[in-house]
């Protein structure tokens, strides 16, 4: 059973769509929360994947932060895979156009 802030962050996380990226952080301030380290948390235990597009979640600075609960290169690689099927591009570990792209 999922608490009521995971409830948020999956809700507003559906709301991403195909093509566009958020960051931790303002995934955090759209359910009016500071806890951005804690929407990682929540993602990074996410049962409801893809339905709720955690690929589409980064760093602030466009870089590809963690996926399924961590940074390993694997987990990183099948994170690239998915955001470039879906039309994002990036280069040397970051989103390119990060500021365009983002939701």
């Amino acid at each position: 059973m999922s608490t009521e802030f995971a409830q948020k962050v999956y809700e507003a996380l559906k709301k991403v769509p195909r093509g566009k990226v958020i960051s931790y952080k303002r995934l955090a301030e759209m359910i009016g929360s500071k806890a951005y380290r804690a929407v990682g948390s929540v993602l990074a235990k996410n049962p409801y994947a893809p339905v709720v597009p955690c690929h589409r979640v980064v760093a602030s600075d466009g870089s590809l932060g963690g996926f399924m609960g961590s940074k390993s290169k694997n987990n990183l690689i099948k994170k690239q895979l998915l955001l470039n099927s879906e039309g994002v591009i990036i280069k040397d570990g970051k989103i390119v156009d990060f500021e365009v792209i983002s939701f």
